[in-house]
């Protein structure tokens, strides 16, 4: 069971994690058309019952919501290498700001960028996690019928926008963190039409790790194993915000 949801994990991060990519018909010249695909079995929504608020997060009360309640300030990165925001602190807000971040920035449909970023984000001891991603990645572009290797379409661009936290550090380690993220994904095409059907309301975590003076992702099993499953994430939800979910204010 360990080994198939560790198998699963690594699938669906390569997926941005909810299991869904538009295919994309090209002409010659532009996007024919976008559809969404999508299968979110393996995304963990919600567990039967939720633990308490993570300790990191900050103190609620009354009848506030993530909306209403005090907002999560990233930190501001100090640098930018290898397509990857560098210069976080070592720190709760450290940890936070790097997994909201690397996941705004992943290029999850450019195999050869996403490595690149994938070497810079990834721990050297999740050993084989940058190729199980790349290989997805490869995967994803094969059922959008795009060539296995390459960049992002011509004339289609991808947001995400992380909209929320839950995040604490792991039992007795303060230089690991779980960080669940709430975020939404929108297409741009080439006219600067909007997305129709952009991902909205999406879950999914990264375990960051503090190593070699820099937050990395990791999915080490003596760390993965002590997970937690938040209550699904909603902006006016009072049990949403008792959960431990607070909104991000990305910098100004």
């Amino acid at each position: 069971m360990e080994h198939h949801d560790r198998k699963a994990r690594r699938a669906k991060f390569a997926l941005a994690g909810m299991g869904v990519l538009t295919a994309v018909a090209l002409t010659a010249a532009a996007i024919a058309a976008v559809s969404v695909l999508g299968d979110d079995d393996k995304t963990p929504k919600a567990a039967a019952s939720s633990p308490a608020a993570p300790s990191s997060a900050p103190a609620t009360g009354g009848r506030l919501t993530p909306e209403t309640a005090q907002k999560f300030k990233l930190d501001v990165p100090t640098g930018q290498k290898d397509g990857v925001s560098t210069g976080f602190r070592d720190t709760s807000f450290g940890a936070v700001s790097a997994a909201v971040y690397f996941w705004e920035e992943l290029a999850f449909l450019d195999d050869q960028k996403a490595r690149q970023q994938l070497e810079a984000m990834v721990s050297p001891d999740a050993a084989g996690f940058v190729d199980e991603q790349v290989s997805e990645v490869r995967k994803l572009r094969e059922a959008a019928n795009l060539p296995p290797s390459g960049g992002t379409p011509a004339g289609i661009t991808f947001t995400t926008t992380v909209n929320a936290v839950r995040f604490s550090p792991l039992p007795n380690d303060s230089k690991v963190f779980e960080v669940w993220l709430a975020y939404d994904r929108y297409a741009t095409k080439s006219d600067g039409g909007p997305d129709k059907n952009p991902l909205k309301g999406q879950m999914d975590e990264l375990m960051m790790k503090w190593q070699n003076g820099a937050w990395k992702i990791t999915n080490e099993p003596r760390y993965w194993s002590k997970r937690t499953f938040p209550l699904s994430y909603f902006p006016d939800s009072h049990p949403a915000l008792r959960d431990g979910w607070v909104q991000v204010r990305h910098a100004d």
